[in-house]
């Protein structure tokens, strides 16, 4: 069979006339709990921003009001977001939905390089940034043109003398007095499926990251596939392992999942401000949380931190790992310290938008090696590299096609091409898919490197590098990681001038590769740097038309690292 379809039958019908915002705080839905107690609660503070009292629907439509009277803003503005985990970041991106604005949001560890890319390839017009992250946004948006009075800011900041900005929560005070008069974005039938709500960065095998294109009905669907899947369970709905009502951890997998399913489900969502892993747990254990979101890193603290046995973590019914695969030695470790909880894997991707596959409801333990089960209303073909279509349990490239999927990337054509091809998407992927529609990851066919759950592309790595007068040729590639998942390690041809140096001084090697390192590290994020280190070789393989041979420098990187002969010790910390 050339499809393999997820089960769980026929999609509810997912309307295509609405913004992200108005489905999810006003529309009725078959797939939506007859009873909803969806809330946002700090988790600093415990405070409670509820769906239906002076709430996030109230809060939402008082921001609109006000970014509409201050800013005009209409359908093509596109505004940036330094990603923050506060209560009102959701209430931010659904007001700039409900006016038919496009959010744009950004990782709060960039550097000023990488934001200002960001906001020039998105021609945002506004900013809302956290204080923590004003410095780096300030010098961005003055490269880029942003003026400063279009600069946001989520909170106060501490000092006195600092700049005059507009402030989130004065803005919506502001629009409590107005909001009655806010004009909604409204769309025609069939309108929510090209209009953008959405431009996400995702990295891609070659240059900078590219922004996502990711249109509202991408994303109504994306949240309809996940409540049909757990609607579709034949348990009762005490028995489900997703219920209204149910206490969310929320700091990863923000866009779809947290922020969109589990809100419009009926969950009350623990928005953590700052990842730490002690005060995970502390989190867990006060506000008795029921569905825990994790990353392999985060799986391997709950197996070997020594605090985790001082908490309380009985009430974790259901713990989902994505980002990245996990390992069936974790899994079976990850049981033994939470007995009582049931454990599988997802996978997903920018270009698909939501989850293209997610933990087996009906098991307690996801089948070992699986990244998980496809959803319903996903779509799923394995090609061979000769272009035929693979047989089940056969390996291959997995393309994907749905409802839930992107449009392109913007101002990006052929990479739009390559991508996304005759309403497929090809996810650079290779797998094997079995009977029971579970995904098994074998490779990636695209090379991108996952870092603790975050995509690093090593071309944009490898350009930066060549820009040092020592390096004359590269090639970087992951070294594995139980934390981490994988480390960049970056294999270096010495420039003719570094090399006379080494010769001259054995020790100048150290010297060169900490400068090499020193280079990455300041001028990208954290989780970009060359962690695995910098090992100096004769020549890069390469096949016949130039292209890198990277699988042999990756199998030589796991033999160096299996007989302990690492220039470098990686630097992976729990």
């Amino acid at each position: 069979m050339s499809n393999i379809y997820g089960p769980g039958g026929t999609l509810p019908p997912i309307p295509d006339d609405l913004t992200i915002a108005q489905f999810i705080l006003d529309a009725a839905h078959v797939s939506r709990p007859q009873v909803v107690t969806s809330c946002l609660i700090d988790d600093s503070t415990g405070r409670k921003t509820k769906m239906d009292e002076v709430c996030v629907r109230i809060r939402t439509r008082a921001l609109a009001q006000s970014l509409q009277t201050h800013w005009d803003i209409v359908n093509v503005l596109e505004i940036l977001f330094l990603e923050c985990c506060l209560a009102d970041y959701p209430v931010a991106v659904w007001a700039v939905h409900l006016l038919g604005g496009i959010v744009t949001a950004a990782n709060p560890a960039y550097t000023t390089g990488e934001l200002e890319h960001q906001l020039v390839t998105t021609e945002a017009k506004l900013m809302i940034v956290h204080p923590a992250s004003y410095a780096v946004a300030l010098r961005a948006a003055s490269t880029a043109g942003l003026p400063m009075e279009r600069i946001i800011l989520i909170d106060s900041l501490k000092d006195a003398n600092s700049r005059p900005h507009h402030i989130v929560q004065e803005l919506i005070t502001e629009g409590y007095q107005h909001h009655s008069i806010l004009v909604e974005s409204r769309f025609r039938p069939g309108e929510g499926r090209t209009r953008l709500a959405f431009l996400s960065f995702s990295s891609g095998t070659t240059g900078k990251a590219k922004a996502v294109c990711i249109p509202h009905y991408a994303t109504i669907a994306a949240v309809i596939q996940l409540a049909h899947l757990v609607n579709s369970q034949p348990r009762s709905s005490d028995e489900r392992k997703i219920r209204p009502g149910d206490v969310w951890l929320a700091h990863i997998y923000g866009l779809v999942v947290m922020m969109h399913f589990a809100f419009f489900y009926g969950g009350a969502l623990i928005v953590v401000p700052r990842f730490n892993f002690v005060e995970m747990l502390k989190s867990i254990e006060r506000y008795r949380v029921n569905v825990l979101p994790v990353v392999p890193p985060q799986v391997v603290l709950l197996c070997k931190h020594s605090d985790v046995k001082n908490y309380d973590l009985r009430s974790i019914r259901l713990l989902i790992s994505g980002a990245a695969p996990l390992s069936a030695e974790l899994i079976t470790q990850l049981s033994q310290i939470l007995p009582s909880a049931s454990i599988g894997q997802g996978y997903g991707m920018t270009e698909v938008v939501g989850s293209i596959a997610f933990p087996q409801m009906e098991q307690k333990i996801g089948t070992p090696g699986s990244a998980g089960r496809l959803v319903p209303g996903m779509i799923a073909r394995v090609v061979r590299p000769d272009g035929t279509i693979a047989k089940i349990g056969e390996p291959g490239h997995l393309l994907i096609s749905g409802p839930a999927t992107a449009l392109g990337y913007l101002k990006n054509e052929e990479a739009t091409k390559e991508t996304f091809v005759d309403g497929w998407v090809h996810t650079g992927d290779e797998v094997i898919i079995n009977e029971q529609s579970e995904i098994f990851i074998l490779d990636r066919i695209k090379e991108l490197l996952k870092v603790k759950g975050y995509q690093v592309a090593p071309a944009e790595l490898e350009g930066h590098l060549l820009d040092h007068p020592d390096v004359a040729d590269i090639c970087v590639v992951g070294l594995q990681d139980d934390y981490s998942g994988e480390l960049p390690l970056a294999f270096v041809v010495p420039s003719t001038k570094a090399t006379e140096r080494i010769k001259r001084d054995p020790a100048e090697a150290e010297r060169v590769r900490a400068i090499l390192m020193k280079h990455v590290a300041d001028a990208k994020v954290h989780y970009k740097r060359l962690a695995g280190g910098v090992e100096f070789v004769e020549s890069i393989p390469k096949n016949p038309s130039g292209k890198l041979l990277r699988r042999v420098l990756r199998e030589r990187a796991r033999e160096m690292q299996k007989q302990g002969k690492l220039s470098s010790k990686p630097r992976a910390k729990l």
